[in-house]
């Protein structure tokens, strides 16, 4: 879903863009022109032209712009993309290659050529990693700026009809994943020196490519200065942080290494704060709570017996890189529509003074400039809300989180649709795959909507309560609102007042004392559901379909999705119980070793139960060796020889 929401996205950039230019090489002298026109006019509409939100005044002119087109850089960064998936797969093989295999250890099989030496590299538990989290999220924020200028060049390796472009993306998805997978390697990798050094190493080559990208060509087409460092300073800030990070790493385990520091130990089955969770289970409520702040109660209140999941947190700063990126790319499109709407405003210009203003239709083109002169403002004012109000999602949707996983954890399922009590084991399984991809495309599209609507609500408010003061029309103005205030009062006093006429003679009494309100109350939400509903549709926590097609709403079911297997997987009551299973049952085994131990230091050998359970098999093998042939062969010599003598010896 993110990745043909950005296709789409970048599609409509790449087929204007061209037109543009050719137009704008043009035309840059005749609106030059009409801006000079504009100064000498006297327009009978006042100063409505430049105190309307002037493109002089919030945009630098085009020329200004230091434009880089012929700027030619050596570093091609998709060219580089291709290339650094030779010494990924390099890092991955010896990853692999030091990676042991447990369940080798646990079988008797030793036939592979590469022993136990040899195993799959897990680079990130999407459910139980709650170490390293910040780590993680900035190796998926350095992903950020690739995924989305993979997509906005148009990937296509390959020539294919436009029925397998969904194929081609997929490839370069896979492509994108491969060449950061040795972050997220050598970050959960368990020999922490050679993972470190191989680490760094990477980590500086991108780094270093980079910042060369930068400084050939930090200027662009679109924003003009600076634009290459616009786009890239949070890659090159993510990178810099996994330098840090893997710097660090190489110390510690270099210190280890030499002795001067204790091995720390492996990663727990019980992590503390799940611990610390159970312990206040068990404890009992003080009487008295304390009493918690305003930002406590009203915004946001620390649990120190509660950690979010790597996978929170690195889709939360993959999303805030994403949509900053989003942000800088939709200014660019929208430098190249206002340039357009200045040549065309240039030209209205040109007509109203080629006819001494005195044409039939001056008033509408000098309203037609107006409206475009505010539509160009009221853009560029409403970016900073519709930013704030996204970020703002963002943060509240791990509020979300932590309070929907807690109620699932008390066992209280009634937030969630009746339909999304008992989930489909497979779909919660594939939604842990699909959160963080419906998140983002929830966050980017939504933010371009949020846009759309609070651009449409400051055109109303400009031409209801701004131009009429600039035209001296305020008293209209005033005594318009004042109607329409009157007109709105008396409306939803007519609702107010049928819901109570309804309620007082209509409805039957309270059944009971702890009834809310009467059988059948009315209650309209219509008017309500349309404004939230548009004002909410980035947030994935919620749906803003009806009851009954809250299905349909894909996005919506990941969430419920991923919630219920981190419900599953890291309740902490049932990874306590598993805990203490799992402590009980070493436990057992080391005081049997511990006794073995002492019966061979006192009374004789001791025989271990696998050495026994060998030596029946041997005497049943013996006693009925016709079942020899129902076990499974085995490619050595010894044991060839074995089935043999059994054979033949059954057949004398």
């Amino acid at each position: 879903m993110f990745a043909f929401s950005l296709s789409f996205f970048f599609r409509c950039c790449e087929e204007n863009w061209p037109e543009h230019q050719n137009i704008r090489s043009s035309h840059h002298q005749e609106a030059r022109e009409a801006q000079r026109t504009i100064q000498r006019s006297r327009l009978p509409t006042g100063a409505a032209g430049s105190a309307c939100f002037s493109s002089k005044m919030l945009f630098p002119n085009a020329s200004t712009r230091q434009l880089n087109g012929t700027c030619t850089s050596s570093v091609d960064m998709e060219l580089f993309l291709h290339y650094s998936l030779i010494p990924s797969l390099f890092i991955i093989l010896v990853l692999s290659l030091l990676q042991r295999q447990e369940h080798c250890r646990q079988r008797d099989d030793t036939s592979h050529l590469l022993g136990n030496h040899f195993g799959m590299i897990i680079p990130l538990d999407f459910v139980g990693t709650f170490s390293n989290r910040w780590s993680y999220g900035v190796a998926f924020g350095a992903t950020a700026n690739k995924v989305m200028f993979l997509f906005s060049e148009g990937y296509q390796p390959l020539q294919v009809p436009q029925w397998a472009q969904a194929f081609v993306l997929l490839i370069g998805g896979i492509e994108v994943g491969l060449s950061h997978f040795p972050f997220f390697a050598c970050l959960s990798s368990e020999f922490r020196l050679v993972s470190s050094i191989l680490g760094f190493s990477y980590s500086l080559t991108w780094f270093a490519v980079t910042v060369l990208h930068i400084t050939q060509c930090p200027h662009g087409q679109f924003v003009g200065k600076y634009e290459t460092v616009m786009f890239y300073w949070p890659s090159l800030l993510c990178l810099a942080f996994l330098l840090g990070r893997f710097l660090l790493m190489f110390v510690k385990s270099l210190r280890v290494h030499l002795g001067w520091e204790l091995q720390t130990e492996e990663k727990p089955f019980l992590e503390a704060h799940q611990a610390e969770h159970v312990k206040q289970l068990l404890r009992k409520r003080p009487r008295q709570e304390r009493k918690n702040s305003w930002f406590q109660t009203k915004i946001y209140e620390w649990d120190p017996c509660f950690q979010f999941p790597s996978r929170m947190i690195g889709t939360t700063v993959l999303a805030f890189i994403c949509l900053y990126l989003f942000i800088v790319i939709e200014f660019c499109i929208f430098v190249c529509v206002r340039d357009e709407l200045d040549v065309f405003e240039g030209e209205l210009e040109n007509y109203v003074a080629s006819v001494n203003q005195t044409g039939t239709l001056t008033p509408v083109l000098l309203q037609v400039k107006e409206l475009i002169s505010v539509i160009k403002g009221v853009w560029v004012v409403t970016i900073l809300p519709a930013s704030l109000t996204c970020v703002s999602y963002l943060f509240h949707i791990l509020a979300c989180y932590r309070k929907h996983i807690k109620r699932l954890w008390a066992g209280d399922k009634h937030f969630l649709p009746l339909k999304f009590h008992n989930p489909s084991s497979s779909e919660s399984v594939v939604a842990i795959a699909r959160y963080s991809g419906w998140q983002i495309a929830y966050i980017l599209w939504g933010y371009l909507i949020i846009h759309v609507m609070q651009s449409l609500c400051g055109l109303v408010i400009m031409y209801s309560l701004v131009l009429p003061v600039i035209h001296n029309q305020a008293l209209k103005m005033l005594r318009g609102l004042g109607i329409g205030t009157l007109t709105i009062s008396i409306v939803l006093g007519l609702m107010i007042l049928q819901v109570w006429i309804a309620a007082k003679f209509f409805l039957q009494p309270k059944m009971g004392t702890a009834d809310k309100q009467k059988p059948l109350a009315l209650n309209n939400r219509l008017l309500i559901s349309c404004i939230l509903g548009t004002w909410l549709i980035a947030r994935i926590d919620r749906t803003i379909l009806q009851s009954g097609y809250e299905g349909a709403d894909m996005g919506f079911s990941a969430w419920i999705g991923m919630l219920y297997v981190d419900h599953y997987h890291t309740n902490p009551v049932l990874v306590s119980f598993c805990h203490i299973l799992i402590t009980g049952h070493r436990e057992r085994r080391l005081q049997q070793a511990i006794k073995c131990w002492y019966l061979n230091q006192s009374a004789g050998p001791c025989i271990s139960a696998r050495s026994r359970t060998r030596w029946l098999l041997l005497q049943t093998l013996i006693n009925n060796p016709r079942l020899v042939m129902l076990r499974k062969s085995r490619p050595d010599r010894g044991s060839q020889e074995f089935t043999q003598i059994l054979l033949t010896s059954s057949e004398i």
